[in-house]
């Protein structure tokens, strides 16, 4: 199964930015231990990072028949985009949206986004790890699908 692993802008930053919120694993670290998880897991992954909507927007679309799920870190574009929200409902992917810190004990206009309610779940607050909870979430998911 093949899973396409999205990062939204300034996680390239990570382990830098911001540690008191976001930890000092960097994206990097992140996205070995994901690779690690799916060769356990019998899922192949692809990582994109990008600072820029339609850069994120052109590889939802690429993902199209191509893709089984989606594991995605919209970053501030989960409270401002409607293009990576109508992107990720046109390709009608199962997508599981994750965040490092939890949203909701943040600042009020971080509680709102765009692409809720059109994944099949979201995981936040647990560091790093919510990507690694988030792709086992897809996985089972995606095998219960079958």
């Amino acid at each position: 199964m093949k899973i396409l692993v999205l990062h939204g802008p300034n996680l390239n930053m990570l382990g830098l930015r911001e540690p008191e919120v976001y930890g000092s694993t960097t994206l990097a670290q992140i996205n070995d231990r994901l690779a690690q998880d799916a060769l356990e897991l019998g899922a192949e992954l692809s990582f994109l990072q990008s600072n820029h909507e339609g850069v994120l927007v052109d590889a939802i679309h690429a993902a199209f028949q191509v893709q089984q799920g989606i594991l995605i870190n919209p970053a501030a574009f989960t409270h401002t985009s409607v293009a990576l929200r109508d992107a990720i409902a046109s390709v009608n992917i199962p997508t599981v949206e994750v965040h490092l810190s939890n949203v909701y004990k943040r600042e009020e206009f971080r509680h709102h986004s765009f692409i809720a309610p059109i994944a099949i779940g979201q995981i936040s607050g647990f560091g790093a790890e919510s990507y690694r909870l988030g792709l086992r979430a897809l996985i089972a998911h995606l095998t219960a699908s079958r």
